[in-house]
């Protein structure tokens, strides 16, 4: 069978995504160091992509999505995934002469710079990464809008939900130590739906999107949220006037219909035990 989705990265989110797409029809190859963990009914081809290029047959591929994941968190492995990994990757696409009606390259939020008393950033705002690894995504994200024709860049702020306790933890522990710190968060669940969106909706999408919630918080809130929820000791209390951060405005993606399920961290949370 010939595939036409080609989904570069098979981790939790990229699964996710996947397993939309399969649902609508769509048969996936999903490209991941080891194919095993490729959830069915996708078709996994196992390939470390900081080491060489994939061999893709079988391939006609209408959609692309590349969602990377690079451990640890530094420049050196964030550069050999993300820019030179994903270079491979676009090439040996290329290879095969396709040329998908639709692509997205997952990236992040990271690349916008923490400020004092921080205003709402939109996808007009400058970039201001501010390490190694924020660099890294800005030059990926380059690289493939330079390579992919009408390509899409979504950046996802930070993903939350599935196994993912680390948050949870925190609060339980009384480790919440920066309460005025403002957050953005998405849901996983609502970022995998806001991929196959932007690849699936009929009009053809911008080349830039932010993927959060509607609602950006302060750390502290959110603590104090969950500690009510898990019946943990309430953490200090945020004060707005010493809020450090980002603060991320999802008014253009939700411009295109894309509706969030969890809209703030109240929903993303609520049952949580």
């Amino acid at each position: 069978m010939t595939s036409d989705v080609l989904l570069v990265g098979c981790g939790d989110l990229g699964s996710a995504v996947g397993l939309r797409l399969a649902e609508r029809g769509h048969d996936v190859l999903a490209l991941r160091r080891n194919a095993d963990r490729v959830p069915a009914p996708l078709r996994g081809l196992s390939v470390d992509l900081t080491a060489g290029p994939p061999v893709l047959e079988d391939l006609a591929a209408r959609f692309l999505v590349v969602a990377l994941t690079a451990r640890p968190r530094t420049e050196e492995a964030y550069r050999a995934t993300y820019v030179e990994g994903m270079r491979r990757a676009l090439d040996a696409l290329a290879a095969t002469g396709t040329v998908p009606e639709r692509a997205v390259l997952v990236s992040s939020t990271a690349v916008h710079g923490s400020r004092d008393r921080p205003p709402l950033d939109n996808e007009t705002t400058p970039v201001r990464p501010a390490d190694g690894p924020g660099r890294m995504l800005v030059e990926a994200e380059e690289v493939f809008l330079e390579q992919v024709p009408g390509g899409t860049v979504l950046r996802l702020s930070g993903l939350y939900g599935g196994s993912s306790t680390r948050l949870l933890d925190m609060v339980r522990e009384g480790r919440v130590t920066d309460p005025h710190r403002w957050t953005n968060r998405i849901h996983r669940e609502d970022a995998a739906d806001a991929v196959v969106h932007l690849l699936t909706r009929p009009e053809a999408p911008d080349r830039l999107y932010l993927g959060t919630d509607d609602e950006p918080a302060q750390l502290g809130d959110v603590a104090a949220y969950l500690a009510g929820l898990l019946g943990a000791p309430r953490p200090p209390a945020a004060d707005p006037d010493q809020g450090q951060g980002k603060r991320l405005s999802n008014a253009r993606l939700r411009a295109t219909g894309w509706v969030p399920s969890r809209p703030s961290y109240r929903e993303g949370y609520a049952g949580a035990r």
